[in-house]
């Protein structure tokens, strides 16, 4: 694979590759290091991150950037303008504080990881796609384990991997050079990281929460704080019954994951971005823009100014976050593209709906962080939506967290299937019995 993309993109694929290489030899020795299914994982891993590859390659070979994400030219450009404000050119500097807004503005993050990779190698927008790639594939073994934690069934965990692994949308935005993909890939590791600590202390995945948490204000910081609550929250009610000793963890781990945040300046960034995006006035100005930027909007008249708008926003919302595009809306060729995987997901979910009435009613205590961080985060982009693509797009920010309860009702039904299949067998032996 890396060969051909030194063919067919000589001027970036060998810096490109140089930098992905390592990248992914890290990783993969992280999934080595990983003791149940450790063979299968690093498969799905190479698998995972070849699929990426190629399809970050194409787009970047045919500049398709403009048509599935345009967005990664302006990380593209202002990732550049930082690294030239590095080198003390107050032009590029004053652009870069006009797109960040003294962390104001939310993605900002993202052009500081441009920059970086563009300090060590030039200019290279293939690189960054490469990058994402890794990160993106990356999500996959953590995806595993998540799925493992909640339900100690490999089955479950194998299911929920393989469809983070190949679900067309969680490839397409971690195979471009958006944000998408690093968020999915904090969002999976914070709520491993909440799931781990909920059974024991462990500094590594303080850590790791910690630094994820702190990664992801910079990049949307609205999820922050939902994760935050949903942390929180899971901390509070506890994986197991409350005693002594999983009060005082479970305190320690709260107080100095503060301490870090506090210390990393997460505050000051969090309250500046509070104070521009915290309100409803500006929500419904951010929801209007959407509803009337494409021909894909909707709900332009609806405004969630108010509390009450807000709610009666939802379940309109709801419906284009989960369902959305519709089958009358396949007219144009990006909602065209889309339609094997809708078809698929639509059929996900009676899973869903399975997988999850399972879940709530036998391991609620269990997967609190994650059914408390998707029903918020859902809600919030039923407020916020008013474009079908862009609806498309964030709900791949969920999907991770959807398959687990699709591989909980995938089990089951496989299950139930299985012991049907058997109990008809023994019929059918008892029946052959002679008398």
């Amino acid at each position: 694979m890396f060969a051909a993309v030194l063919v067919v993109a000589p001027a970036d694929g060998g810096l490109a590759t140089l930098v992905t290489l390592p990248l992914a030899a890290v990783v993969g020795f992280m999934v080595y290091r990983i003791k149940d299914d450790r063979k299968f994982l690093l498969r799905l891993f190479v698998a995972a991150l070849l699929v990426r590859v190629l399809l970050g390659t194409l787009i970047y070979t045919f500049h398709w950037q403009e048509f599935f994400g345009g967005d990664a030219f302006t990380y593209d450009f202002f990732g550049d303008a930082l690294l030239r404000s590095w080198a003390g050119d107050k032009y590029y500097q004053g652009m870069v504080d006009l797109f960040t807004g003294g962390g104001r503005s939310s993605g900002w993050g993202m052009i500081y990881m441009v920059a970086v990779i563009y300090k060590v190698i030039g200019r290279n927008m293939l690189a960054i796609q490469y990058v994402n790639a890794v990160l993106g594939a990356a999500t996959v073994p953590v995806a595993y384990l998540i799925g493992l934690e909640i339900f100690p069934n490999k089955r479950t965990a194998r299911t929920c991997a393989l469809l983070s692994a190949f679900f067309p949308s969680l490839v397409l935005w971690s195979a471009q050079g958006l944000k998408d993909g690093p968020i999915v890939f904090l969002l999976t590791v914070s709520m491993l990281a909440t799931l781990k600590l909920g059974n024991r202390l462990s500094v590594k995945y303080m850590v790791a929460l910690a630094l994820a948490l702190c990664a992801l204000i910079t990049l949307r910081f609205y999820v922050f704080y939902i994760v935050v609550i949903a942390v929180t929250a899971a901390f509070v009610l506890g994986r197991r019954p409350l005693s002594a000793k999983s009060f005082a963890r479970q305190f320690i781990i709260m107080i100095t994951i503060g301490v870090v945040l506090g210390y990393f300046g997460v505050s000051r960034y969090a309250s500046a971005q509070f104070e521009t995006f915290g309100s409803l006035r500006n929500l419904q100005v951010m929801r209007q823009d959407a509803a009337r930027s494409a021909q894909s909007g909707f709900g332009e008249d609806v405004d969630v100014s108010t509390p009450a708008g807000a709610l009666g926003a939802i379940p309109l919302g709801f419906s284009y976050l989960l369902f959305a595009p519709f089958p009358w809306q396949f007219g144009s060729l990006r909602a065209l593209i889309t339609l094997p995987e809708m078809i698929v997901w639509w059929c996900c979910i009676p899973l869903l709906v399975m997988g999850l009435w399972f879940t709530i009613k036998h391991r609620a205590r269990q997967v609190a962080p994650i059914l408390i961080f998707t029903v918020l985060l859902t809600l919030t982009y039923s407020v916020l939506q008013g474009n079908v693509g862009t609806a498309y797009r964030q709900r791949a920010q969920l999907l991770i967290f959807y398959f687990v309860f699709v591989a909980v009702g995938f089990v089951l039904m496989k299950e139930k299937g299985e012991e049907k299949t058997r109990k008809r067998k023994e019929e059918k032996e008892k029946r052959s019995r002679p008398r």
